[in-house]
């Protein structure tokens, strides 16, 4: 089972409120499917270049690799020629820094992904963290 478009643009939604509410940078928000298939995507005006490249990185990293990239961050410390590997392995797109996010239904089933960036990659994560719990979806925090 993958994210519906509404959930998904309630995710988007609930992520844009908080880093407004939070006076975070312009955000852009991707949010992918299971199979890593754009379902949503919004950019904020005044978002810096190539910032859906960089969303879409941590998300599709995140349901690549079945973890949220936050833990790809530390395995890339404490594995980088794995990480390395894997980026190669999965087309180039894997952006292992806070801000991607795994999307799961109430059976704990990962439904998706979300992936943000704009701000600091602490702050890209807890928007996406937000926007997730906004549409009544789950991760594993």
């Amino acid at each position: 089972m993958s994210i519906s478009l509404q959930s998904a643009e309630a995710v988007v939604a609930g992520a844009r409120a908080t880093g407004r509410t939070r006076g975070f940078q312009p955000l852009t928000v991707v949010v992918l499917d299971s199979g890593g298939n754009v379902v949503a995507a919004q950019r904020e005006d005044g978002a810096s270049n190539k910032r859906f490249e960089i969303a879409f990185g941590k998300a599709f990293g995140a349901v690549s690799l079945g973890s949220d990239s936050r833990a790809l961050m530390v395995r890339a410390e404490e594995q980088p020629y794995f990480i390395a590997a894997a980026t190669s392995a999965i087309g180039g797109s894997l952006i292992p820094v806070p801000g991607g996010v795994l999307i799961r239904d109430a059976q704990g089933t990962v439904v998706g992904a979300v992936g943000i960036s704009g701000d600091s990659s602490d702050n890209d994560e807890t928007a996406a963290f937000a926007g997730i719990e906004a549409a009544g979806l789950h991760t594993t925090r």
